[in-house]
């Protein structure tokens, strides 16, 4: 069986879809840590019937801030996508799942979005550029 190398192509598609991904969630990172302030996340999640509300807007902040930064880097992706998924699970179970898919009446659509693209750069990385792409190891090709 042959490995097959991606294209430039696909290198392209990859690091534009994981930087407007990533921009997003430092985006919403951001606006909960500096826009709102923590306190004022974790009531609004409160307010939501998140659990563990304090805790729970410190994981989504740090981790939208952090793990948004490290996808449009594209620096330990799989890690990044991991921990993004698992935010949007959180969003999607907590608070939107009962409000139908549209995110103009709260619902899922945009986690539901976010959480399918995170788990594909989890499961396929980040592609060659990236600071991922700079330190795989790099094997020829060879068929068995």
């Amino acid at each position: 069986m042959s490995r097959r190398i991606p294209s430039p192509v696909v290198d392209v598609a990859l690091l534009v879809a994981r930087v407007a991904i990533g921009v997003v969630f430092v985006a919403h990172g951001w606006q909960k840590l500096h826009t709102n302030g923590l306190t004022a996340t974790g009531h609004a999640f409160k307010m939501m019937g998140v659990p563990a509300p304090t805790l729970s807007a410190y994981y989504a902040t740090f981790v939208e801030l952090g793990a948004g930064l490290l996808l449009i880097l594209g620096l330990l992706t799989p890690i990044a996508g991991v921990l993004l998924f698992l935010d949007m699970v959180g969003a999607f179970l907590t608070v939107h799942v009962d409000k139908g898919l549209f995110v103009d009446k709260g619902g899922y659509e945009l986690v539901l979005t976010l959480a399918a693209v995170t788990l594909a750069f989890a499961a396929v990385g980040a592609g060659r550029l990236s600071v991922d792409g700079l330190f795989r190891r790099r094997t020829p090709t060879t068929a068995s």
